[in-house]
């Protein structure tokens, strides 16, 4: 049966609707149509109107966005490219790639004149935006192989408007990196699959497919260790087992190809063993990797299921749309294309669910291959039709109106203020949204589709542009920042009960972790000293002051929450005279 994730299939006919007058955003996707070019600016815009909104405004988020800028600010500040350390402390969990590409975008920022580029958390945020627009641009490409031009926009679509990759396009971390070379290397091995069942055209350059397979390959060695090889690794496995062929393998010529990705790794792998000796592996993989196997870290452990059930909102909008593509799917599946891209999700997806420790953004590597399967299914019109899957359309109304009336009372009760620029983008995203759902069974699933995603960008404008970014308890160590740097002299910081990586950030690499008669011994080292004690440190810190005659002035008390430790705050500034 035709679903559109085969390219021998011939599109069945649309079933009859009403004639329904183009809309904007359908007149946008058919001008993407037009040509390649177009298509990618299309996506290039959807983009920058998805992931910039907050991006510079958002303080850093504790914990681990934090520890990963700070680690690249003391490469910036020591000149030391090679060894990653956070203060004093060695932080091996990740390999040297995130900290190289934030290092680089800060270094040409600074080289602009872009002043205080050193301490902007959002110039560090920078790889993680190239990252999630390069997946989405890869998604477009791998999408090709299987499915038509337009279903390729579509699935890029669903993935640039997803929640989750918003999230992680302003994070300084990883995972939008990771997931950029996992699809370009995933793309670069379904095209050498379909090639080899003589459904794709093959490259002009036989190299081609194995220069972006194997460097994708090498880039995710670089930013997240071996993880991208199990993606790769269970979805061939689980191909020739079931095709009982691994002939198609030859096109990504395997024994250059290694020998590629070990001369681009190997240098710093070497260079940090020299540095420290076999201690890098010993926490990448076995106190951060294999340790996530067996129990779940840092309270992140969750049951099996996890992952399906956050589905439903971490890919939406285009999740919604997942139930009802799955019959043509599961019917599909002896084809090439729906075989690859299954290949791509199941086996991965069950390694997850089966993992201890879970996180959300684990599985963001294999929504692409799901965005596909979709919209192959979408354009063809092979959506099920049962009623109690379409009724799950009224669920683009009803997150949406979940997240955007949270953002609003977030404004009024956290923030205190009645967020009146975030009203507008609000209302429009339950316009959009309620549109999408009611209009469903009149103008159809695709544009009911880019009614959500339309929804989705304004959703993000309303929580990440101009939520969270007003939401100034939530983020105490920027206040607190903000506060000593307005004495503009060299300060040098101690915190007593309050120690979080966005203040090592925001305040320097030199603030030291004390008690509350620590603290008051510090300001009495000298001028333009400031500590910062959290409120059951206090007695501990006047006690002491007293006790060696410290002359002492306060220079702010904020009361909030620490997002990092899930509870509330009371900090008071204290300066040395």
């Amino acid at each position: 049966m035709a679903t559109g994730i085969d390219r021998r299939t011939r599109r069945p006919p649309a079933p009859a609707r009403p004639a329904a007058k183009p809309s904007g955003l359908a007149v946008a996707l058919d001008f993407a149509l037009i040509s390649h070019g177009r298509a990618v600016l299309l996506l290039v815009v959807l983009c920058f109107v998805s992931f910039v909104p907050g991006m510079f405004q958002i303080p850093p988020v504790d914990r681990d966005e934090a520890r990963f800028a700070q680690a690249t600010k003391q490469m910036i500040e020591s000149g030391d490219y090679v060894d990653i350390r956070f203060q004093d402390e060695s932080r091996y969990k990740k390999p040297i790639g995130i900290y190289w590409a934030q290092a680089a975008t800060v270094n040409v920022a600074r080289a602009l004149g872009i002043r205080d580029a050193i301490t902007n958390i959002g110039i560090y945020r920078i790889p993680s935006f190239i990252g999630a627009l390069g997946a989405v641009l890869a998604t477009y490409w791998a999408a090709l192989a299987f499915v038509s031009r337009r279903a390729a926009v579509l699935a890029a679509v669903m993935l640039a408007v997803s929640i989750l990759l918003g999230v992680e396009a302003r994070l300084a971390k990883t995972d939008a990196s990771l997931l950029l070379m996992c699809v370009a290397a995933m793309g670069a091995l379904g095209r050498a699959y379909m090639s080899g069942q003589g459904l794709f055209r093959e490259e002009r350059n036989p190299w081609l497919l194995p220069a972006v397979f194997w460097t994708a390959m090498a880039g995710g060695v670089l930013f997240k260790g071996p993880l991208i090889f199990m993606f790769a690794g269970l979805a061939v496995a689980a191909l020739v087992i079931v095709d009982r062929s691994a002939s198609w393998l030859r096109r990504l010529k395997p024994g250059i190809g290694f020998l590629w990705l070990i001369l681009l790794v190997l240098p710093w792998f070497v260079a940090i063993v020299w540095r420290s000796g076999w201690s890098f592996f010993s926490e990448s993989l076995g106190r951060d990797m294999f340790a996530k196997v067996g129990s779940g870290q840092e309270s992140h452990g969750m049951p099996p299921g996890f992952y399906f059930v956050l589905f439903w909102v971490t890919f939406f909008p285009g999740a919604i749309l997942a139930g009802l593509a799955a019959p043509a799917i599961w019917r599909s599946r002896k084809e090439a294309g729906a075989k690859f891209l299954l290949a791509w999700v199941l086996p991965a997806w069950i390694v997850f669910e089966m993992v201890a420790t879970k996180l959300p953004h684990y599985v963001l590597p294999l929504y692409p291959a799901i965005a596909i399967m979709i919209a192959g299914v979408l354009d063809h019109h092979a959506l099920s039709q049962r009623l109690w899957l379409v009724r799950g359309t009224v669920w683009w109304f009803l997150i949406t109106a979940v997240l955007v009336t949270g953002a609003i009372a977030a404004l009024f009760v956290i923030g205190q203020q009645l967020g009146l620029p975030a009203w507008p983008f609000a209302a429009g995203a339950l316009i959009f949204a309620f549109s999408a759902w009611w209009l469903y069974g009149i103008d159809g699933a695709e544009r009911s589709l880019l009614r959500a995603s339309a929804a989705a960008v304004l959703i993000a404008i309303t929580v990440f542009g101009v939520t969270i970014p007003q939401l100034r308890a939530l983020f105490p160590s920027r206040q607190l920042a903000r506060d000593i740097n307005r004495y503009q002299c060299k300060a040098e910081v101690a915190t007593a009960g309050y120690y979080e990586p966005s203040l090592v950030f925001l305040a320097g690499t030199s603030t030291r972790q004390v008690d509350g008669a620590g603290a008051a011994d510090f300001l009495l080292g000298g001028p333009c000293r400031f500590a910062v004690v959290e409120r059951s440190q206090e007695r501990g810190f006047v006690h002491r002051a007293e006790t060696i005659g410290l002359r002492y002035t306060l220079s702010q008390r904020f009361d909030g929450y620490n997002l990092g430790g899930g509870r509330r705050v009371s900090l008071s500034v204290f300066r040395s005279k």
